[in-house]
């Protein structure tokens, strides 16, 4: 549940409006579907890594690092989900929102390390080519298929955040590393060509990288402070001095804690002082209904406090 805090400051003339406690149960959830996500795959990463040795394959023990990689992946994630459910302290008074957005950025460049080591490995198969047993690569691919299917099923039930976005792409990555080891394993059954396994590598590797380096991308722009991706800030700002009793928006400011919430900071010039307490209200709504910003600080100021500051430097008027 969202509960909204206005406190209201005579000496300062400054509201805000937070969101506590902000999505723990969703949190909590994500963090037990990660868990057992990773019990699920690390077990199957050992069986999948011993069968790839025994098999010569490239594309069953590349499919193994992918799965490794995922238990760490989930690791990171369920740690960072556990942490951004604690609460505000005076060390953080944001809470720890942002540990899932660290999770999810230590995921993507993770995933991005790893591609690039199977990519390296599948181009010295090229030069010096190698037998691969194409039955064992079918069976134990096929297994590791289905159990990804059923870890990508669990992750993509919950609340999609960052952090199990970041999870899941290690997830969908092994899921199709299975499909290429099958297929390799069947072309190579069938017509003996033993450079389908290095090329099928290359192919996973390069659909991965790109999933890797969209989120990668993403990361850095909720921890570079960035506009939240589907919000206009013009347009936020049009509606807001929309409101009646309200002159201009200035000093606008939106950013995202985590995946889920916004946060919002802005001068709004009034008539009269005495409205605020009728405006302000209509603001917050305005913002959570069409916008779904629900922690905001708004400073209300008059005409002549308004025209002071934007004549001062040091009020960083941006509109």
């Amino acid at each position: 549940m969202v509960h909204m805090h206005d406190h209201s400051h005579a000496d300062h003339n400054h509201d805000h409006s937070h969101d506590h406690g902000l999505g723990g149960h969703h949190h909590g959830g994500t963090g037990r579907a990660l868990v057992f996500s990773l019990c699920l795959t690390l077990a199957f990463a050992f069986v999948e890594a011993i069968g790839g040795w025994w098999a010569d394959s490239l594309a069953l023990m590349s499919d193994a690092g992918h799965m490794l990689t995922d238990s760490s992946s989930l690791a990171i994630g369920a740690l960072a989900a556990w942490m951004a459910k604690r609460p505000a302290s005076k060390v953080h008074s944001f809470g720890l929102q942002r540990a899932e957005v660290l999770g999810a950025l230590i995921n993507a460049v993770l995933m991005i390390v790893v591609v690039v080591a199977i990519a390296f490995s599948a181009i010295q198969r090229f030069a010096e080519p190698r037998e691969v047993a194409g039955v064992p690569v079918m069976v134990i691919a096929t297994i590791g298929l289905v159990m990804n299917i059923v870890v990508a099923a669990i992750l993509m039930r919950g609340e999609q955040t960052m952090n199990v976005r970041g999870a899941l792409i290690h997830v969908l990555g092994d899921l199709l590393g299975s499909v290429a080891a099958i297929v390799a394993g069947a072309v190579i059954l069938l017509t003996g060509w033993m450079p389908i396994d290095p090329l099928l590598s290359l192919a996973v590797s390069a659909l991965i990288l790109v999933s890797a380096w969209r989120l990668l991308k993403e990361v850095v722009h909720v921890l570079m402070e960035g506009v939240p991706k589907g919000v206009d800030a013009a347009k936020v700002s049009d509606e807001l001095a929309g409101v009646e009793g309200v002159h201009s928006v200035h000093d606008l400011h939106i950013w995202s804690l985590s995946s889920s919430q916004r946060a919002l900071a802005a001068h709004i010039e009034i008539g009269r002082m005495s409205d605020w307490q009728t405006i302000l209200p209509r603001l917050q709504a305005l913002l959570a209904e069409r916008f779904s910003i629900t922690h905001t600080t708004l400073q209300p100021e008059d005409r002549q406090t308004a025209m002071t500051c934007a004549m001062d430097s040091d009020c960083g008027v941006a509109t």
